[in-house]
């Protein structure tokens, strides 16, 4: 795992500022890192931090949820059902680039004698800005400042300012705007997918060689440029469009060109000192699988027509206040800690980013601030996201659920392919198709399917809202019970146990496993909610009900077929260890031994085969523990901690998935200074770079689960199936920890204290809740405050490899034990949905 038990930035170059991130050193060494740090978007577009100048950079990207192209997956060795068509992400054409030149001198940031820099991401404002000194080879004094946002209001606009002064001499100046299709990054205009073994990295987007972007339209009218594009595989179309204004006391001249892949707007300027030359471009982006490149070009010259009615400085107060709506009911403080704050606020923009304008569509690994995973939806968006826009913007988690609701006829075909009734979701995918080419650590991971159940009904929870399950997705409860229902089987010769085999949960260092603990447990969570919604429909809005009996041929015996396999699901269980076994062979393997293993063959999957890393006892990431943490009720404290300390020292952390999770455990089970290792870790993991790959873009799952980390791991916040509990730890050196979470419309501000929580209503009615067994109710008259007694046990230092390795012999030899049923006291037919 890699730690950051201290800041890890560099306060020279990155001072701290809570709201914003501020660079006042420019870097060359790093700067793939920085384009991430400083990208902007929405969750429809995104814009990496290049520079403006558009030549300087790592990966020039420019971003559209889901456009991508589609390739043939070619396997060495075909066998039936495997993934047959890839999709990756396209870079589409850069429309951020203005170049300038002094007296014909080009300003080249790597090259360029810089007097002064700063570079800020200001997070009220939602919106990127930079200075610069500049000294040209000629002597002269040059201000640039610039400014950048993408639209939270218009999820097509993009705006950009770019201003320079000449401060002690007059010269000519030349500014030259481009829309430029370059592909992947570089100038070449080629797309196609290559695959090469050197460099290997399954986290990168495939490269292309051929031509993706095929040219459908050109247009250039005054200022204004538009150019239109299809995708030659997938048939997808793009336009983007520009407009250009200019402000100036100087004489200038203007012209400009088009092409199929660049449009250039070029300004003369005779410049006089003192005398700014300020550009404004607007920029708007429209997508579309089969409307014709023609009409998203109409669509770009509306929105173009919209922002010059409303004026730029209009667009950014229309910004400044979306971003005050966010704030008010997603902020997150952290008193006297200005580091961790400007990182907590950091990682929670960065959701904003990922997700505010996805409007329907998924939420990528990446979002759009890069490339990484070729621009696919994994489940991390259910388990990691959806819990951060469930309790402060319900409708874009609503939007995110209707996303994969629109994927059931997919998931529906995939389940037949599979052999499988119901349906059974992607593991990775951008169109709705599985994209995975490696099955045992991609299609075998089914949880997939309990995972979306899962955030289904803890929105359904968190926002009262009926009316979405009654309106169709009760259908992805229906599909993927009847998947887990045909996928498992009955063991009846000797007992009476409902088995899944041949799965990979969520460590994908351990893969196609019989009985995977978490498969399990959130399989029987999916299988009981399922069947429980299906009553309550009946029950509650009989007209929706027997629509659904006619949509999807539900039977009241099929029902009860759901509730007995959750009522009878296996739990592997270990009473000589005390725990819950990964899965039913994991304790017979063979530990890893990861306090010998260099850090530079970490992480495992870049330099160990496969099959070496299977036959260990080793994770990639939490397996267990996070069954532990989204199913916390159905297990007793002891075998949480049980678990967490064998697991634990198991773990390499190669995921970062893994250390928020790791971190709301250890809270919980009172590691709270391990809680707090991993917590940083989690906080800084794309700001510090930790995990070397920042560069492909933000680790968007990650800057969830900090959220989730503060709010359930530190502030105890748990949803048991619409009962609200919390049980807070508080870090030692942490004086107060203030967080907002909406129920059933009622915005919630819960301030946690040493000695104390107290709970106000900013907005709605109140909620009732319980704080360590007290039920309180909070109403709008008076904030209330709970007195805690203490905060749990505090256990130092870490689990070690020492205190947990009972699955060995005295003699060395493996332990080879039985792993019993753990028995659930419940009826069949009426299993809860809660355990208090």
């Amino acid at each position: 795992m890699r730690f950051a038990d201290h800041d890890p930035l560099n306060r020279t170059r990155f001072p701290i500022d809570e709201w914003a991130l501020v660079e006042n050193e420019f870097g060359v060494d790093d700067m793939g890192r920085t384009e991430t740090l400083f990208a902007v978007g929405n969750g429809y577009l995104g814009l990496r931090g290049n520079v403006e100048e558009g030549r300087d950079g790592h990966y020039h990207g420019t971003f559209v949820n889901a456009f991508h192209e589609t390739w043939p997956i070619r396997h060495a060795e075909e066998a039936f059902g495997f993934a047959r068509v890839g999709q990756t992400i396209v870079n589409v054409p850069d429309a951020k680039i203005i170049r300038l030149y002094v007296d014909d001198e080009p300003l080249v940031l790597t090259e360029a004698e810089l007097l002064s820099y700063e570079r800020r991401l200001d997070f009220r404002l939602g919106a990127l800005s930079r200075s610069i000194e500049w000294r040209t080879p000629s002597g002269k004094r040059v201000l640039i400042t610039s400014r950048r946002m993408v639209s939270f209001t218009d999820r097509h606009l993009a705006v950009l300012d770019y201003e320079v002064e000449l401060l002690d001499a007059d010269a000519a100046v030349t500014l030259t705007s481009h829309i430029l299709n370059r592909q992947d990054g570089r100038d070449e205009y080629r797309s196609g997918v290559t695959e090469t073994a050197a460099g290997f990295d399954p986290r990168k987007a495939e490269q292309f060689n051929e031509r993706v972007l095929q040219p459908r339209f050109k247009r250039a009218e005054n200022a204004r440029y538009v150019l239109g594009y299809q995708t030659t595989n997938s048939g997808m179309t793009l336009a983007v469009g520009a407009e250009h204004s200019i402000a100036t006391e100087n004489p200038y001249t203007e012209t400009g060109s088009i092409g199929d892949d660049l449009a250039k707007h070029i300004y003369r300027v005779h410049a006089s000192r003192g005398k700014p030359i300020r550009i404004t471009k607007t920029i708007s982006y429209h997508t579309a699988r089969k409307v014709p490149a023609r009409e998203l070009v109409d669509r770009c010259d509306r929105t173009l027509d919209r922002a010059a009615e409303l004026g730029v400085a209009e667009v950014f107060d229309q910004q400044r206040s979306w971003l005050d709506d966010f704030w008010t009911r997603s902020d997150v403080e952290i008193q006297a800690q200005p580091a961790i704050q400007q990182a907590t606020r950091w990682n929670m923009f960065q959701l904003a980013q990922a997700t505010a304008r996805t409007d329907g569509g998924g939420v990528a690994a990446k979002g759009v601030s890069g490339s990484g995973y070729g621009g696919h939806y994994f489940w991390d968006s259910e388990i990691y996201v959806l819990p951060f826009l469930s309790y402060t913007a319900p409708i874009v988690a609503r939007n995110v659920l209707r996303f994969r609701q629109r994927m059931l006829d997919a998931a529906r075909s995939r389940a037949l392919e599979l052999n499988q009734h119901g349906a059974l979701f992607p593991w990775r995918t951008i169109n709705g198709q599985e994209s995975s080419a490696y099955y045992a650590a991609g299609t075998a991971q089914y949880h997939i399917d309990a995972d979306i159940s899962y955030a289904l009904c803890q929105y359904v929870a968190a926002t009262g809202d009926e009316d979405f399950l009654a309106r169709g997705a009760i259908d992805i409860l229906v599909e993927t019970a009847r998947m887990w229902e045909d996928l498992g089987f009955w063991r009846s010769n000797a007992d009476d146990v409902f088995h899944i085999h041949g799965v990979t949960g969520p460590d994908e260092y351990t893969t196609v496993v019989n009985d995977n603990l978490y498969t399990n447990v959130m399989a029987r969570a999916n299988l009981a909610s399922a069947a429980a919604a299906v009553d309550n429909l009946q029950m509650l809005d009989p007209v929706a009900y027997h629509k659904l009996v006619e949509r999807l041929g539900v039977t009241p015996g099929e029902v009860a077929s759901w509730r007995r396999a959750a009522a009878h699901m296996h739990i592997p269980y270990d009473p000589q260890l005390g725990i819950h076994p990964q899965d039913s062979a994991f304790l017979q393997k063979e530990l890893w031994d990861l306090e010998n293993t260099p850090e530079d063959r970490r992480p495992l999957l870049l330099h160990y085969h496969p099959l070496v890393i299977y036959r260990f006892q080793v994770l990639k990431q939490a397996d267990v523990v996070l069954a532990l943490y989204l199913q916390g009720d159905r297990f007793t404290s002891d075998d949480k901690r049980a678990n967490f300390e064998y697991y634990d020292p198991l773990t390499t952390g190669d995921s970062t998935l893994s250390a928020v999770v790791q971190s709301i455990i250890a809270a919980e089970v009172g590691y709270h200074e391990l809680a707090m290792r991993y917590f940083r870790s989690a906080l800084f993991v794309d700001l510090a770079d930790l995990h070397h790959n920042a560069a492909d873009g933000v680790h968007v799952a990650s800057t969830g689960g900090v959220w989730s980390a503060l709010v359930s791991g530190f502030g105890g916040f748990r949803d048991h199936n619409g009962v609200f509990v919390f049980d807070p730890r508080l870090p030692d050196d942490w004086t107060r920890l203030t967080f907002r979470i909406t129920l059933h419309g009622s915005r919630i501000r819960a301030t946690l204290e040493p000695e104390s929580i107290t709970f106000t209503v900013e907005v709605g009615d109140g909620a009732t809740v319980r704080v360590r067994g007290l039920e309180v109710d909070i109403t709008a008259d008076a904030p209330v405050t709970v007195p805690l007694d203490g905060q749990g046990p505090r256990l130092y230092g870490a689990p070690t490899m020492r205190d947990v390795t009972g699955s060995r012999r005295a003699d060395g030899t493996l332990l080879t034990a039985s792993i019993p049923t753990l028995s659930l006291d419940v009826d069949e037919e009426e299993l809860p949905l809660a355990v208090d």
